[in-house]
């Protein structure tokens, strides 16, 4: 068969259009969002990830947000975080409720068009990281690396898998940690007091998302300022404006909790609840999940018979005289916790070798990042020590209560960032070798 002289020329033709808006296209930041959002939202509709089961009254519908935020759509405002009518709470911060609420007022309360409307807005959220992920790895590292991080944020699977499948903050958290990373570490280049305002409302808004974030709050500004101070540029007006405006973001938020339970709870109120779940007998690193009231019909009737307070109150009583009473035991329960956290939990799987396999892999990338880090460090780049105060930071509290897979993720994009460093610099290393040996 003859080839056709119009089609070879087509092809010639698209092929030479490719290689000319390619390199428009490899740094298109534009395009890393919208590739990487059409995946994912293509994700969700191929996968029928929106149709969660309803077998568990929809509880697996967003779960303690999801429960919350049918309260609020229902008019019975931010309270009833399980499967029973128990009342105001400061189970979850406030913003993703809310955000679950206005989507369940529009769309119906655990209705498909809700859940694809809410994953959509996740997985959104989760593509627009690429833009902080190439900033950061830009500024730190170089426009290849920056490159590399970027496009294996938008395309790579696992970087899809919470935002098409749970309806929880996660992939904003993702977001907001990687957008405060990069404007901390820019904050020496800018001048004025409107960097200092979105630090403030940046920070705010992170502290409404998920109060684990604070954890990087006092390393985040303080970077900023001792960069700033060896440049000789003053500090002081903008640390007390990002300062008011986050105590301005928050404090409506403490105020309710306050009139609502009489007491100041900061944000959410549940850590001495999830204390008990990694710790008391029976405890072996992984969270104890019987105890959970969303689990056990037992511990919802105390929590409804005692009230939210009390009854978390309790539960710290019985973690803490636990931890108490054999301190070494507690150190080895956080070694557990550590592993988990970095190498994964294990696993109940019908097939056992797939999730050696998954945990394997899971493995495998934080080794990258710990190898790409200390190489980062011994490198005294701009920006390692930051990045280092946030790994060590950020899962702090996971060592102390039960860690999850799904805790991992808000620190990822930079976990992303220094395995492709690593990658990439052995790649180059490589490839100068070579050219020398065949030299």
């Amino acid at each position: 068969m003859k080839a056709n002289p119009a089609a070879t020329v087509g092809c010639t033709t698209t092929a030479i259009r490719l290689r000319k808006i390619w390199p428009r296209i490899r740094t298109s930041q534009f395009w890393m969002v919208a590739i990487g959002a059409f995946l994912r939202i293509g994700w969700i509709i191929v996968g029928h990830t929106y149709k969660f089961k309803t077998a568990d009254h929809n509880f697996g519908f967003g779960w303690e947000m999801g429960r919350i935020g049918a309260a609020i759509a229902s008019g019975h405002g931010f309270s009833n975080p399980f499967d029973a009518t128990t009342g105001p709470t400061a189970w979850e911060p406030p913003l993703y409720p809310y955000l679950t609420a206005g989507v369940f007022h529009l769309f119906g309360i655990y209705s498909h068009a809700s859940a694809f409307v809410l994953l959509s807005i996740n997985s959104i959220f989760s593509a627009l990281t690429c833009i902080p992920i190439f900033l950061i790895a830009r500024r730190i590292f170089s426009e290849k690396v920056a490159v590399g991080s970027a496009w294996t944020w938008s395309l790579l699977p696992y970087a899809m898998a919470w935002c098409t499948r749970w309806v929880w903050e996660t992939s904003l958290s993702a977001l907001l940690v990687a957008a405060l990373l990069w404007l901390a570490l820019s904050m020496e280049d800018r001048d004025g007091i409107k960097p200092w305002l979105w630090f403030g409302l940046l920070w705010g808004i992170a502290a409404l998302n998920s109060t684990v974030l604070i954890s990087f709050l006092p390393a985040s500004g303080l970077w900023a300022w001792y960069r700033r101070a060896k440049r000789d540029k003053p500090s002081t007006a903008g640390v007390v404006l990002a300062s008011v405006v986050f105590i301005a973001c928050i404090t409506p938020w403490l105020v309710r909790n306050y009139q609502t339970f009489h007491k100041f709870i900061f944000i959410r109120d549940n850590f001495g609840a999830e204390l008990r779940l990694g710790n008391g007998t029976g405890a072996n690193g992984m969270w104890m999940q019987y105890l959970h009231p969303s689990q056990d019909l037992y511990a919802l009737r105390q929590y409804v018979a005692m009230g939210e307070l009390p009854y978390i109150a309790m539960r710290k009583r019985q973690a803490m005289d636990y931890i108490k009473a054999d301190y070494g035991r507690f150190a080895v329960l956080c070694l557990k916790r550590f592993i988990y956290f970095w190498a994964g939990p294990p696993r109940l799987a019908q097939v056992w070798w797939l999730s050696q396999v998954k945990n394997s892999l899971f493995l495998a990338s934080s080794v990258l990042m710990f190898w790409g880090l200390g190489r980062e460090l011994g490198q005294r780049r701009p920006g390692a020590w930051l990045l280092f105060w946030l790994i060590l930071c950020y899962p702090a509290i996971y060592y102390i209560v039960f860690p999850s897979q799904r805790y991992r993720h808000p620190i990822e994009p930079e976990m992303t960032i220094l395995g492709v460093y690593l990658l990439t610099e052995a790649t180059w290393k490589g490839a100068k070798a070579r050219k020398k040996d065949s030299a």
